[in-house]
């Protein structure tokens, strides 16, 4: 079960109460989404994230606030559990809009609360609605897999990261989980003990006009320069939402290490790890299913499109920073470039699984590599993989990946680079040629 880092005090999450005009960014929005400390009552050993209903417009309280906010942990053992499996076979990666990503939930009563997935049943539902299975044989499996506290509901309510199987226990063709915790099992793999942080980025639209938070309604903000890491209500957009999801990522347990607003305003980014193999891709999506929840109750479209806006403007990746037990160790520095040469012979490889939509993304600017050539460097963010100036200074550390876009799937993206650096062996001829090449590219 992953581990629980809650905050000290009870925290409201205030949902939005909405007004005829079409944009939601109205000082009303803003003031909604502050998480305000709960002065009222006793103190509490334990936090959550209160959920409020909308008023109705009278301005007489909406009842089913206090039925949201129950606490039931005093009248029954039972928990709910909230199962979330992701679908990618619904492409919703149109450049304004969308989120990007495609998950789905339902919940579950369960008799008492638990602390590991073995724990908890399998269960199923109806594939022919999301495209995964025919109407005459629709049921999909979700198997559980991780656990997580649910800062939503709070209590010992939990969120259950699944994958999905076919009723005779084969993974289904959209399961990418499966395949991945293949990879990290193999003890070659595992003895190596592959680290991972990964920086996702994210863009913030309005609602109804499905355009980044923070510009005027078909017009355009400023020049990209001030807004990444800015502060100010002309710079910054989005800052409650950010900060209300990293606090639902540490209650949860989920292993975040970080946030920032990005180069282009209305895109915000957060970073989780360092976690060990399967670990990552359970944290990641888990984090996103959150950030989906909190935009949800916002008002808000989250988009991972990994160019939302055309032109001069930063598009969105998910860099993903890798390393192994001998990188980590003395003489590590060797070992990443020999990662790297392997990383630029399966070039092809990786960029058809690092997300739909990167050739928008990967041009050679705004912080890329072209997509159609391989490129490494120190403390470069132009290429495809960068090496921080400490680890060449200290001949050890990691490596950074910096291909994948903001919509990739990290069980796709971890497992392969584990799989190319840690398992793959190229041929003696193809070693030696990709490593004049890469001579060169230094």
């Amino acid at each position: 079960m992953a581990q629980i880092l809650a905050p000290s005090m009870q925290w409201q999450m205030r949902m939005p109460k909405y007004s005829n005009i079409a944009s939601p960014m109205t000082t009303k929005m803003w003031s909604s989404l502050l998480m305000k400390q709960n002065k009222k009552g006793t103190n509490r050993s334990s936090a959550k994230f209160r959920v409020l209903a909308l008023k109705s417009e009278d301005s007489t309280v909406n009842r089913l606030e206090d039925l949201l906010n129950l606490d039931i942990t005093p009248y029954t053992d039972k928990i709910i559990a909230e199962y979330i499996c992701q679908n990618n076979t619904i492409s919703c990666w149109n450049r304004i809009g969308g989120t990007g990503i495609d998950m789905r939930s339902k919940s579950k009563t369960i008799s008492k609360p638990v602390e590991h997935p073995s724990e908890l049943p399998k269960w199923n539902y109806d594939g022919s609605s999301t495209g995964q299975a025919p109407g005459e044989d629709s049921e999909v499996i979700l198997y559980p897999q991780a656990i997580f506290k649910d800062p939503f509901r709070g209590g010992n309510n939990i969120l259950v990261i699944c994958d999905t199987y076919t009723p005779a226990g084969e993974p289904i063709p959209t399961n990418k989980r499966h395949r991945a915790a293949e990879i990290f099992s193999n003890s070659k793999v595992s003895a190596e003990v592959p680290w991972f942080g990964i920086e996702q980025e994210y863009t913030l639209l309005q609602q109804n006009v499905k355009w980044p938070l923070g510009w005027p309604v078909g017009a355009y903000p400023g020049p990209q320069g001030p807004y990444y890491c800015g502060a100010g209500a002309d710079k910054s957009f989005g800052r409650d939402i950010a900060d209300a999801h990293y606090k639902a990522c540490l209650y949860a347990g989920i292993n975040i290490s970080g946030t920032n607003g990005e180069v282009m305003p209305g895109q915000w980014e957060y970073q989780v790890g360092p976690s060990v193999g399967i670990d990552a891709g359970d944290h990641i999506w888990c984090s996103r299913y959150l950030l989906e929840r909190i935009t949800e109750q916002a008002g808000v479209v989250l988009s991972l499109d990994p160019k939302p806006i055309e032109g001069d403007w930063n598009g969105a990746g998910c860099h993903t920073n890798y390393s192994t037990k001998s990188m980590r160790e003395e003489g590590g520095y060797e070992t990443i470039k020999k990662a790297i040469l392997n990383l630029s012979l399966r070039h092809k490889e990786h960029i058809s699984a690092y997300g739909e939509g990167n050739e928008r993304r990967l041009t050679g600017k705004h912080e890329t590599a072209s997509i159609d050539s391989f490129s490494w460097g120190v403390a470069n963010r132009g290429c495809s993989i960068r090496v921080g100036r400490e680890t060449e200074k200290q001949g050890k550390g990691y490596l950074e990946d910096r291909r994948p876009a903001s919509n990739m799937d990290p069980y796709v993206v971890t497992s392969l680079l584990a799989e190319t650096t840690i398992l793959w062996e190229p041929t003696l001829e193809a070693e030696a040629l990709a490593a004049q090449k890469l001579a060169l590219n230094v």
